[in-house]
């Protein structure tokens, strides 16, 4: 495996057309969370707010979306029609790619993430 110090690293291996669908995943997510940084994380573009937010990879035939398990339940049966597992979606590239759910995962979860950090500071 690659090791990527950035996310533009890592989209710059790939075919031109995959390269604008991961471009369009990052601005949708940057669009969704501006104060967001940027990461590479398990080898993959790396979204970060109080902890991950999401992880997104391409493949050879789909876009692997990673928002953790909670990011998809809240969502099932939007994302019935896809290849779903613990933690991860896939997004095949024969299909459109679904960015408003996309957004939609990705503002559950900085809700979650946002939510558990002030619930960690009552605490202290």
């Amino acid at each position: 495996m690659e090791k990527f110090t950035t996310i533009d690293e890592y989209i710059a291996t790939f075919p031109a057309d995959v390269q604008e669908i991961l471009q369009k995943v990052r601005e949708t997510i940057k669009t969704a969370v501006p104060q967001a940084t940027e990461a590479i994380s398990y080898g993959m573009p790396t979204f970060k707010l109080e902890g991950n937010i999401v992880h997104f990879g391409a493949f050879k035939t789909h876009l692997g979306f990673y928002p953790v398990p909670s990011g998809l339940e809240a969502i099932q049966e939007e994302l019935a029609r896809y290849k779903v597992g613990k933690g991860s979606v896939q997004f095949p590239f024969n299909q459109p790619i679904p960015y408003e759910l996309i957004t939609k995962i990705v503002n559950f979860r900085v809700t979650e993430n946002l939510e558990n950090a002030a619930a960690k500071k009552k605490k202290k």
